[in-house]
């Protein structure tokens, strides 16, 4: 851990800042490179200036980064989720005071590490053109790619049986069923609001993709009133966030979630890292660029967050995912 620690302070200097940019334009990582964290065969670590303005860019492309909660855990071990239903009582003169027992507060969670990669490319001119705003190009390049592949998984992941982070859609480390439909309706979506335990109901956020968020605009109740207040974007006073990794409407998937996302935790398992490839792509006059991180996901808590399904058996040419 102390090992760590030193070579994530290496990272803060602005000495190492720009000896970083400096290999991002193509040149020699210069100085001191024995360092094995520094570089550990997947690349240098981006400088610690650089990974806060990627992690920043990340939540903005990631739709679930936005609502979930995200840790960072770069030593192995395990996360510790808790909760309760602990409730105080109004106490009168010489009554016993209730007593409440920690013990089934705490949950520990084991966290895996799984390496999501890419290969970049950007022509040579730009990357050694000093009026270019290269640092941000990169950063945005990477962000938007990094951050559809995370949804991806986030909402569709496997769960540790299959070596994969857990996803949403995971039937048994993901959302639970909330409630089940031939076709999404306005009774549907009640349905879905109140199987969510209120205590997750005040701080939960709809998560569906835009061809569902156009049909829930589309529905009314028997008064003729809309479902979605289009004056803040809510349903049932509660926001909606667009994710369009998410499967359509149809037979035997999930269109719709609801819930706490505070308690789908992202554990971020290492800074970003990146490996500059000078020579392979120098007859095309480009710079090529693997940039590679680890994580893992887990919903601590499986009530917190309800699933809308659609019933039936999925087309055989419908593919959840693709990397």
């Amino acid at each position: 851990m102390q090992a760590l620690n030193e070579s994530i302070k290496i990272t803060t200097g602005n000495d190492y800042l720009k000896r970083f940019w400096n290999h991002m334009r193509g040149n020699a990582f210069s100085g001191d490179t024995s360092n094995a964290f520094i570089n550990d065969g997947n690349g240098y670590l981006f400088p610690d200036d650089t990974e806060k303005k990627f992690r920043k860019e990340l939540e903005k492309q990631s739709s679930i980064r936005s609502i979930a909660k995200t840790i960072k855990l770069y030593v192995d071990g395990k996360v510790k989720a808790y909760d309760s239903d602990d409730q105080v009582q109004l106490v009168r003169e010489n009554q016993p005071i209730p007593g409440f027992d920690v013990d089934e507060d705490f949950e520990e969670q084991p966290i895996g590490k799984y390496k999501f990669a890419g290969l970049f490319k950007a022509k040579m001119d730009y990357a050694r053109d000093a009026s270019f705003g290269f640092e941000d190009y990169i950063i945005k390049r990477m962000a938007k790619s990094f951050g559809k592949a995370e949804d991806n998984i986030f909402i569709n992941g496997y769960g540790p049986d299959d070596n994969e982070p857990c996803g949403l859609a995971d039937n048994k480390y993901g959302a639970m069923v909330g409630a089940t439909t031939g076709s999404v309706t306005y009774d549907d979506c009640l349905d879905l609001f109140y199987s969510v335990k209120p205590e997750y109901r005040k701080n939960a956020t709809w998560l569906m993709n835009d061809k569902t968020a156009l049909a829930l605009r589309k529905l009314k109740d028997n008064a003729g009133n809309y479902l979605w207040n289009s004056a803040n974007d809510t349903i049932l006073g509660r926001p909606v966030c667009i994710c369009n990794e998410m499967p359509d409407a149809k037979a035997g998937y999930i269109p719709i979630y609801f819930g706490d996302f505070d308690y789908y935790w992202i554990i971020d398992r290492s800074p970003m890292r990146v490996k500059v490839l000078t020579e392979r792509f120098m007859f095309d006059n480009k710079i090529g660029y693997i940039g590679s991180e680890f994580l893992d996901s887990v919903l601590v808590r499986r009530d917190a967050v309800k699933a809308l399904r659609v019933s039936g058996v999925p087309d055989e040419d419908y593919i959840p995912r693709e990397y």
